[in-house]
C-alpha cells in the first residue's frame, strides 16, 4: 500500500507544475495527459470534417446549378485550409483559449511564463500544426489523386504524422513542437459553472460596494487568475493577491483575505459582463 501511494504521488508531481503570474502568485497547475490531449484533437478533426461536409454540400449545389465546378474546386481547396488553420487559431485567442474537443476533454492552452495567452503564441503553436500534420497529408492526398502516390511516399507520410502526433508523450511537460516554439503548456482544465459556485459559497455577510475605477482596474485575464486562487484555497496565495489588489485599489483593510476577494470576484465580474452587454470587452489591466 506504501508503494503504491509513493508511486502515485511521484506519478501527480511529475504532472503538476508551477506557473507564476505577473501579480506574483503561484499557481499550481496539472498537465494535459497525452490521452487528453490525442483526444482532443480527434474531436476537432470530427468537428472540423462535419463543416466542411456541410460547406461542400452547400457549394457543390451551387456550383451546379451556375456550372462553376472548376471553380468550387479552387474554393474549396482554400476553404480547408483556411478552415483548418482559423479553426484552431480563433477559438484558442478566446477566453477559454480552447477549441470544442479541449472543452469536452477538458484542457486549455495557457502561456509558460504566466501571463496573457498572446495572439503570436496561438498562431505559432497552430500554424506549427500545418507542417507537424496536415502538409505530409495533404501532400499524399494530392499524389494520391493523380496517381503518383506509392507504398514509400505513403509511410513516410504517416511516419511524419506519427512522430509529430506522439511527440508530447516523450517529454518531460508532454509538449508539441508548436508548444514548444510559443512557449505554451495545454492543462487540464475541470469544468465550472462561470464561478456561480464560488459567488455563492463566499458571498459576504454585509453588503459592500466597489467603485467603477476600483473595479476597471482589473480585467478577465485577471478574473480568472483571482478565480483559480479562489479555488486552490491556498491561504499564502490568498494573502499575496488580496494585499495585490488592495495596495492597487485602496480598500477593505480590515475584512478578512477570503471575504475581500470573494466580494471583489463577484463585483468585478458583474462589472465585465455588464461592459460585455454593451461591447465593451476588457482582456487584462494593461488593456485600455
Amino acid at each position: 500500500m506504501t508503494d503504491y501511494a509513493v508511486s502515485g504521488s511521484e506519478l501527480e508531481s511529475r504532472i503538476r507544475r508551477t506557473l507564476i503570474t505577473p501579480e506574483g502568485v503561484d499557481l499550481s497547475l496539472r498537465l494535459a495527459s497525452g490521452g487528453q490531449r490525442i483526444a482532443a484533437f480527434l474531436l476537432d478533426l470530427v468537428f472540423m470534417w462535419l463543416i466542411l461536409i456541410g460547406a461542400t454540400l452547400i457549394a457543390f449545389f451551387v456550383a451546379l446549378s451556375g456550372g462553376w465546378l472548376r471553380t468550387a474546386a479552387i474554393i474549396w481547396l482554400l476553404g480547408f485550409f483556411l478552415l483548418r488553420s482559423c479553426y484552431f487559431i480563433l477559438m484558442e485567442m478566446g477566453p477559454r483559449a480552447a477549441t470544442f474537443g479541449k472543452r469536452i476533454v477538458g484542457v486549455r492552452v495557457v502561456a509558460r511564463s504566466g501571463g496573457r495567452l498572446t495572439a503570436d503564441a496561438v498562431i505559432a503553436r497552430n500554424m506549427m500544426r500545418e507542417i507537424e500534420f496536415f502538409l505530409p497529408l495533404s501532400i499524399l492526398g494530392a499524389n494520391s489523386a493523380t496517381g503518383l502516390a506509392d507504398t514509400a511516399a505513403t509511410l513516410f507520410a504517416l511516419l511524419w504524422c506519427s512522430i509529430f502526433l506522439f511527440f508530447p508523450l516523450f517529454n518531460r511537460d508532454r509538449l508539441r513542437v508548436g508548444d514548444l516554439l510559443a512557449g505554451t503548456w495545454v492543462i487540464a482544465a475541470p469544468k465550472r459553472s462561470l464561478g456561480l459556485d464560488l459567488i455563492a459559497a463566499g458571498r459576504p455577510a454585509g453588503r459592500r460596494t466597489f467603485t467603477p475605477e476600483q473595479l476597471d482596474a482589473y480585467g478577465t485575464f485577471e478574473l480568472q487568475t483571482l478565480e483559480k486562487v479562489l479555488r486552490s484555497g491556498n491561504s499564502e496565495a490568498l494573502t499575496t493577491v488580496a494585499d495585490t489588489i488592495r495596495a492597487k485599489i485602496g480598500a477593505w483593510d480590515n475584512v478578512p483575505d477570503s471575504e475581500f476577494l470573494n466580494a471583489y470576484y463577484e463585483a468585478l465580474r458583474v462589472h465585465l459582463e455588464r461592459k460585455l452587454l454593451f461591447g465593451k470587452r476588457r482582456v487584462d489591466k494593461h488593456d485600455r
